[in-house]
């Protein structure tokens, strides 16, 4: 198969992870699966660079990034987990609707 060929398969396919990264979030009110869509749009960006590399020819260039992607990654969910548990423990829910009513 051409690269060029493989290219817009694979920019379909990362296109369809986008919208459904995008939709995840923008679609519901409960935190974790605001989350999950977030993973859903970082897989996405480690497939383009993945994509790219392997189009450009620079494979290794590619595989720095995304190592680097996966570090960032691990370390923004863990946060961002650790903040929703400490929103339910203090709400007892994860919907959004309720945190607005927070203050300070």
């Amino acid at each position: 198969m051409d690269i060029v060929n493989l290219f817009w398969v694979y920019a379909f396919s990362i296109v369809m992870l986008l919208v459904i990264g995008i939709y995840c979030m923008l679609a519901t009110f409960n935190l974790m699966r605001a989350l999950i869509g977030s993973e859903i749009l970082i897989k996405a960006v480690t497939l383009l660079l993945i994509v790219a590399g392997y189009v450009t020819k620079q494979e290794s260039l590619a595989q720095c990034l995304v190592i680097t992607l996966i570090v960032v990654e691990v370390v923004m969910m863990t946060v961002a987990v650790g903040v929703v548990l400490g929103i339910h423990r203090h709400n007892k829910s994860l919907d959004v609707r309720k945190i607005r009513n927070l203050k300070g």
